[in-house]
């Protein structure tokens, strides 16, 4: 893709340090096989790299059109068509979710008591839409709601992803309904199945199937062509294999591209994590977000819209680490971290001790993938590579101290 760094008001010269870091740091100790990095400001393209092997078996290059598994970097996009909906007056954020899935309205909490036990309570309140969209329902991730569970290993050590073993959509918020909550809604924060939740919702409201809704809503408008819950017919040789690193920290493969379940369409449409992206694709998603919901003249959501998703609505104006469920994990850290409708807004580095804006909004995947929109500097990032789990590198962090240093004006 063509870049323009005078253009973006940022200094090319500093931007080549991306490389030299990634290739020094990462690629020639093996530590990932390949990943690509977009830098975008004022809606000029600043830099794009692409390094490594997206298949290092086969010896296949990353490539513009690369297709990764970008897992919880689909949340914002669930979050933004549930948002269009909003905009259209369907519902409010306090609107109790039971209102469209009458099966939510007999939910329980689940209490322990001092003598260790635990007892069944009726919430204080209904679990409302924003509870769903900010992890703060009291639901969890996983096996009996507990815990995060990205995958389980399946022939040959082959992780098999958790979208293409699920049930429907309709089946796991039915299931959901079952469950008893963590904590009363509002209370605290819990990565969670809440954004698969917000994709039911959209079905429910709509009246279309999510995989539609998102084509129609977005993927269409914003020409993200590479985009879906499946990879297409004749795509397959695009797709990025998918690699963990062993008990002797070597790079092994855990997702084979040949045998991916990605190249057929899943049983569930997970809104929490199951769609393929290609960089441009998200690079456009992002790019609509930072113009305030417009792109190309093709308009997604409104300006305020943008600024409801991207405000911090944690109770008092907290931070993650005050509300963060002992033991949770989430796709950035928790201190100076504020939380949003999908994803996570940075309260100042400061408080985050990493350099950028206060206002920044920012999420990740299970891959490693990364992404943070900075409207003070009018500034994006797209990060994608394929190692499993996040946080193994802190990607984020370190991109940040090379991209806003290069900064020119």
């Amino acid at each position: 893709m063509k870049t323009n760094p005078t253009a973006a008001g940022m200094d090319a010269t500093r931007l080549a340090r991306i490389d030299e870091h990634l290739q020094r740091s990462y690629l020639d100790p093996g530590k990932i096989a390949g990943c690509l990095t977009a830098v975008a400001r004022r809606g000029e393209l600043a830099y794009f790299s692409c390094l490594g092997l997206a298949d290092r078996e086969r010896e296949m290059p990353v490539g513009e059109d690369t297709l990764w598994r970008i897992y919880s970097m689909t949340k914002p996009i669930t979050g933004v068509a549930l948002m269009t909906l909003y905009e259209q007056g369907y519902f409010q954020l306090s609107d109790p979710v039971h209102r469209f899935i009458p099966s939510w309205r007999a939910q329980q909490v689940k209490v322990r008591l001092d003598d260790g036990t635990s007892e069944l309570v009726a919430p204080d309140r209904p679990v409302s839409v924003r509870d769903v969209l900010m992890h703060m329902a009291g639901l969890g991730y996983g096996p009996a709601n507990t815990d995060l569970d990205l995958g389980t290993p399946g022939e040959s050590g082959r992780m098999r992803s958790p979208f293409h073993r699920a049930p429907s959509l309709a089946e796991l918020v039915e299931g959901l309904a079952t469950e008893p909550l963590r904590f009363q809604p509002g209370t605290q924060w819990l990565y969670s199945f809440g954004t698969d939740v917000c994709a039911r919702l959209v079905e429910v409201i709509s009246g279309v199937a999510f995989d539609e809704y998102l084509a129609a809503t977005i993927f269409e408008p914003l020409g993200m062509t590479d985009t879906g819950f499946w990879v297409k017919e004749g795509d397959a040789g695009r797709l990025a294999a998918t690699y963990a690193r062993n008990s002797r920290k070597e790079l092994v493969c855990i997702e084979d591209p040949i045998d991916s379940p990605y190249l057929e369409k899943p049983t569930f449409l997970s809104g929490g994590g199951g769609l393929v992206s290609s960089a441009p694709d998200y690079l456009r998603f992002c790019q609509m977000l930072a113009n305030g919901g417009e792109l190309d003249g093709r308009r997604v959501l409104g300006r305020k819209t943008v600024e409801l998703m991207t405000t911090n609505h944690l109770p008092g104006g907290g931070e993650l680490s005050q509300f963060a469920l002992p033991g949770g994990y989430g796709e950035v850290g928790f201190d100076g971290m504020g939380f949003g409708l999908t994803m996570a807004v940075s309260l100042g580095p400061a408080r985050t001790q990493v350099i950028g804006s206060a206002g920044e909004y920012l999420w990740g995947g299970a891959a490693s993938t990364v992404f943070f929109i900075d409207p003070a500097e009018e500034l994006l990032l797209v990060f994608m590579t394929q190692l499993i789990p996040s946080g193994t590198f802190n990607f984020r962090g370190q991109l940040k101290t090379l991209v806003y240093p290069a900064i020119s004006d």
